[in-house]
Formats: structure tokens, sequence, C-alpha cells
């Protein structure tokens, strides 16, 4: 960048920010209302692409932000700094788990990840509903594949220093003769890199792959999976990410499959994206097919996580995605049942600096209702 080495290119799914580190450390609402519609309009693939490159290279925001105690939890026990990490999607390739960590995550999602490399479905393939604060995408888990994405990792943990906490999210190929098969490559080629395994069997993107979410499947694809895992020296925690347009039967019957001795997960992720439309739906872009994530989703994954909740009796730690923008988002999420929290989406139209602020937010909102930690407000609703 020559003279302007000391400036600092971000791009996250809906932006192209270009500013100097002392900008960069500016609120939120200067990303908002300036720096993230300037540069929305760049097409929301390329940015997306170039904001993980750009973090790859550790351009990030500066962010002194020292999480408090209250934060602070255990799950799986792993030691979390705080219960907001980055949902799957963004840092797809195992590239920029460095600098998400940086802008405050206290843990990183990477993947969807298929076992051979895969293309995904055919562009343009994501969408920004900017008047509904949403994205519909329709990637179809595009992948670099397993060995790319091991070779990353094993350099990742080879760094010293502190380990940050990195899940790997499990997907199969479009065009695989067998969905189990390439879960279980998945567990056995990248499960000693990971600090948990998520069986994403929720995407709507790809053809089939919901249809694994049914009582007999999911519970013949978890048998296997967890047998894999078993065999692994380190045996990190298996997660199912499920769907949030599920029926009641669907949820009970996952809620049976889960629960079972023989297919006990370790925990769920509640939800992916959706296939609804909710009416209030202000863009003309709003009928694209795919995924809808974003705030029109948080009520729809919010309500989702308490009836999982419910259904398990609060025996498995759930991690709670979709629409969170705020404190209060995930603070109702936390309510509903969910020990950890995940966004991305709205990182897209608010930048880094949002983060910082989720976190302020929550831990005020903690402090007033006479919470000293987090872990005391999980399933508040139900009790």
């Amino acid at each position: 960048m020559g003279k302007l080495r000391s400036a600092a290119f971000i791009v996250t799914s809906g932006s192209v920010i270009f500013a100097s580190h002392a900008v960069l450390s500016g609120n939120e609402k200067f990303y908002k209302h300036f720096i993230m519609p300037c540069f929305r309009l760049v097409d929301a693939e390329t940015s997306h692409v170039l904001g993980v490159k750009a973090m790859s290279f550790g351009m990030v925001p500066l962010n002194n932000y020292i999480d408090p105690p209250s934060l602070t939890t255990t799950v799986w026990g792993k030691t979390f700094s705080n219960p907001i990490g980055t949902a799957a999607g963004f840092d797809k390739h195992a590239e920029a788990m460095v600098s998400l960590h940086n802008i405050g995550f206290s843990f990183v999602e990477v993947g969807s990840v298929t076992p051979l490399p895969q293309d995904g479905n055919s562009k343009p393939r994501v969408f920004r509903l900017t008047e509904d604060d949403a994205v519909i995408n329709r990637y179809g888990f595009n992948s670099v594949g397993h060995t790319v994405v091991a070779e990353r990792m094993k350099n990742y943990r080879a760094k010293p220093g502190k380990q940050n906490i990195v899940g790997i999210n499990l997907g199969k190929n479009k065009t695989s003769d067998s969905a189990i098969q390439d879960y279980v490559l998945g567990v056995e080629r990248l499960g000693d890199l990971a600090d948990y395994l998520v069986v994403n069997v929720s995407s709507p993107n790809t053809p089939g792959l919901r249809d694994l979410q049914g009582k007999e499947k999911l519970q013949e694809l978890i048998v296997n999976v967890l047998k894999a895992r078993d065999s692994l020296p380190r045996k990190p925690p298996v997660l199912i990410k499920i769907a949030p347009d599920l029926t009641s039967k669907d949820k009970h019957d996952i809620a049976d499959v889960i629960l079972d001795p023989k297919s006990r997960i370790d925990g769920l992720i509640v939800s992916n994206t959706t296939i609804t439309r909710p009416s209030h739906l202000k863009s003309t872009l709003k009928n694209e097919a795919g995924g809808l994530s974003g705030k029109p989703v948080r009520e729809l994954s919010t309500d989702a996580i308490r009836e999982m909740y419910k259904l398990t009796d609060g025996k498995l730690p759930i991690i709670g995605v979709g629409g969170v923008s705020s404190g209060r988002d995930a603070y109702d999420k936390i309510k509903a049942g969910a020990s950890l929290v995940q966004l991305y989406t709205a990182m897209a139209f608010l930048g880094p600096p949002l983060i910082t602020t989720i976190k302020k937010e929550l831990e005020k909102i903690l402090r007033e209702d006479g919470f000293n930690n987090v872990s005391e407000a999980v399933g508040l609703d139900h009790r």
C-alpha cells in the first residue's frame, strides 16, 4: 500500500473500509452511518472475500476492550472470555481466525468445510436486503476442502502463545454418494484440530441436506460421527446445527435422538438461515432463493432456542444464532437457553466495533438484572 502502510483495509460482506488505524478505532455509529454505507456499493460476495483476505493479513480495527469477569463462561470444560462468537459462513476457509479474535470474538467457527474442494452454486449468490438488515445467501458449501483447511489449522495450532477457541463446521459435497461418509471423513481429518465439531445438516442450499434432520437419518448419522470422534486421541464435543423452520414434531424427534444414549451429542446450534420470507420484508431482493439471515430471523431463532432447551431439559449446551445485533438480542437468546451466542450478518451492516458494543451492553444488562455472571442467566425464561 506504499504511503498508506499505516492504513487498514477491512471488508465485511456488506462493506469495504479503507481508513487509518485512528479511524478504525472509531465507534459503531461512525461505521454504521458513514463507512459502511459509503462502501456498500461493492457487491456482497466480493466484499466478503476481500474482507476475509484483509483480516488474514491482520488488518483489523484497534480493540482495547478487556472482557469483564461477568462475561466469562465455561462450556464443555473450555473457558470463553465472553459468550460471543463468529457464526460459520464468514471464515469459510480458516483464514481470519486471529483477526476475528482480535476484534473481540471469544470463539470462531470456520466452515462449512467439505471433503473435496467445490465451487458451490453459481453467482450471484449473496444478496443484501439493506432495508431489512438482512442477507440472503445460496453459496452452496463453497469450500477449499479438508486438506487445505487441515493445513491452515495445523499452522494456526503451531503458533506460540494462547490458543483461541476454534470450532469447525462440517458439510458434505454436493455430488457425494454418502453424506454420512463425508461427515465421518470430516471428523477423522479435522477432529484433532478443532475445539468442537459441528455437523451442519440444516443449510438450505445443498439438495437433500435438510432431510438429514429426519429422525432415522439423523440418528444413523450421529452414531457414525460419534464413533469416528471417539476413535480420536482428542475427543472434541460434537454439535448438530439445525434449521429454524422445523415443525414441532421435527423438534421433538431431534430431541429424542440427541438425548438417546447411543446418539447423545454434546450440544446444539440453533439456528441456521431460514427459507421462509416474513411478510414485512421490504427489499426488492426478498424473493431470491437461499437462506435468509439477519434481523428478520431474530425471533424465529430465539423461539427455536427456547423450544429446544425445553425439549432437552437444558441438558445440552446451545449456541444461539440468528439476528443478533445488540446486547439485548444476545441476552434474549441466553435467557431462552443459549450458553453461547454467535453472529455474522449484523457485522456486515454495523462493522467490527459492533462486537465490543454488544459485550458492553450485555455486561450492563446482567449487572442491572442482578447477575454476577452470564452463566446465571442461561435459561432464565424457563425458571
